[in-house]
């Protein structure tokens, strides 16, 4: 490690110094001198080696506890974490840090002793596996640092139930599909794992009449018809599914499922009497005079089916190509091309199909034998004589044609009876002034009026007897004298009568 000059004494390094090796070197020095006897003397020299900060930290993890539970509370410890370093004073202090973002943090024990925790909640689901890296510097100058990575890695707990795509599926599901068939595919999804995340499907509360149309695949989910079904019988229904996982405790979610039954063009037209379908015999009568477009019957028929695929039209399928009659494709209604010749045929055979809309279209044949006659008079159908302008008539005219006679009932009723108050008034004014109203006052006196005139009459209150004689117009001459009966019978001429219009009446008092 060292080494002296013969000669001149000098202690110089042969070697690699290292503190952390020797920190201190004892050397010992012997000298001679050059005389025929030699004599020689021995020293000792103390070598300290200073220290220089030539070493970074140590970092070692031990007590690493991986996997960590999901639900592990705050402060649980990860592992115990120490930092060492072979320098000395300062060059020897370290401190010790977590890089980047994650939920642990350091928390000091005793000197370079740290431990790992949980710094906040984690979750499985949304990072399962944490590489926490560990920094830790000395105080040298210049300072040196080390870093040492470990790998947390999380386990899951069964936190989350199983999740459908959306909380109600609909099902759409053919008429007359065959029995075992897979209508519908279940999916719920889990984020947990392993275990947690296995899932089991099942129907959920299904009444006698769901159990028996449809079952349930529970490993997969598979939705499978235990039937056929019959749009015209029943077009739609619900049921729940409900999807458990296999955790501890288990947890689960339901979801609605709405089964559509989607029509297929199954059913034929069905012909609505009076007529019926090919086989038997249908007769209608054509007076030999009726004009083009006169009515002859019409054909109503009906499909059990929905949509499109009820949707009807009629043709004259026998005989082709007849010029004679025709039929409404869409009314049904059968009516007369043109004016009846002598050529034509007394008795027309008709074949009406009756079509819908359907793939492959399904139709019904009526056969109806049109019956040329002489005279309206011999026919004998109900629909015999139908006048075109009936063709067009709809609910709207009839609905019209209601409200026009109310209108006009209601106004007949208002004109009767406002003439019933006129006469009524009207014979009032006739005894008002016909017959004018005589009164007896308490006190004796007579009271003669007429519309707005008033005559009075008075006499004795002791008078015995007294009358009253009524003149109707025409009065009695201008020169009449109105009498007064006193108290002893006497008479005495009181006031001469004006002259009355030709209508009055004037009331007398006579003694009897």
């Amino acid at each position: 490690m060292f080494s002296i000059n013969s000669d001149t004494g000098e202690l110089t390094i042969k070697g690699h110094l290292d503190y952390e090796k020797s920190p201190s070197y004892e050397i010992r020095v012997q000298a001679t001198d050059q005389g025929h006897s030699r004599r020689s003397a021995h020293g000792k020299v103390l070598v300290e080696v200073i220290d220089v900060n030539d070493n970074s930290p140590d970092i070692s993890v031990t007590s690493l506890m991986s996997p960590v539970k999901e639900d592990a509370e705050i402060g649980t410890v990860v592992a115990l974490v120490t930092v060492s370093d072979k320098d000395s004073s300062k060059n020897g202090i370290t401190n010790c840090k977590l890089s980047g973002s994650v939920p642990f943090k350091l928390k000091s024990n005793y000197k370079n002793d740290y431990s790992l925790v949980v710094d906040w909640p984690l979750d499985r689901e949304s990072e399962s596996q944490y590489n926490v890296t560990i920094t830790a510097t000395d105080e040298g100058a210049p300072p040196l640092s080390s870093t040492s990575v470990i790998t947390v890695r999380v386990s899951d707990v069964n936190d989350n139930a199983p999740r459908f795509s959306e909380p109600v599926a609909n099902v759409y599901v053919k008429e007359n599909s065959p029995v075992g068939d897979v209508i519908y595919t279940i999916s719920a999804f889990d984020r947990d794992s392993e275990e947690n995340s296995m899932i089991m499907y099942a129907l959920l509360g299904t009444s006698n009449s769901i159990s028996s149309s449809v079952n349930i695949n529970s490993d997969n989910g598979d939705i499978i018809s235990l039937q056929s079904f019959n749009y015209e019988e029943i077009k739609t229904f619900q049921f729940k599914v409900q999807a458990t996982d296999s955790g501890v405790p288990p947890l689960s979610s339901n979801v609605t499922v709405n089964v559509f039954i989607l029509d297929e063009n199954d059913n034929s037209p069905g012909i609505l009497a009076p007529y019926s379908e090919h086989g038997s015999v249908n007769t209608e009568n054509v007076p030999y005079s009726a004009e083009a477009g006169y009515f002859v019957a019409k054909i109503r028929a009906v499909d059990a089916d929905s949509g499109y695929n009820a949707l009807l039209s009629y043709h004259i399928s026998e005989p082709k190509g007849t010029n004679l009659f025709r039929i409404g494709t869409s009314t049904g209604e059968l009516r007369t091309k043109r004016r009846m010749s002598d050529n034509d045929l007394k008795t027309h055979p008709l074949v009406v199909l009756v079509s819908d809309n359907g793939e492959p279209s399904l139709s019904a044949t009526v056969s109806i034998d049109v019956v040329v006659v002489e005279s309206t008079g011999e026919i004998q159908t109900q629909f015999r004589n139908v006048p075109r302008k009936e063709e067009n008539f709809s609910d709207l005219n009839l609905y019209l044609l209601i409200a026009i006679a109310s209108v006009s009932v209601i106004f007949l009723l208002s004109l009767i009876s406002l003439l019933a108050v006129k006469c009524h008034r009207k014979g009032d004014s006739f005894r008002r002034y016909s017959a004018p109203v005589i009164t007896t006052h308490p006190d004796g006196s007579w009271s003669y009026s007429k519309s707005t005139q008033q005559y009075d009459v008075c006499y004795s209150s002791d008078t015995l007897k007294s009358d009253v004689v009524v003149f109707p117009a025409p009065y009695p001459p201008a020169d009449a004298e109105l009498i007064s009966i006193n108290g002893n019978d006497t008479f005495n001429r009181t006031q001469t009568l004006p002259n009355k219009e030709e209508n009055d009446s004037v009331i007398i008092p006579r003694a009897l």
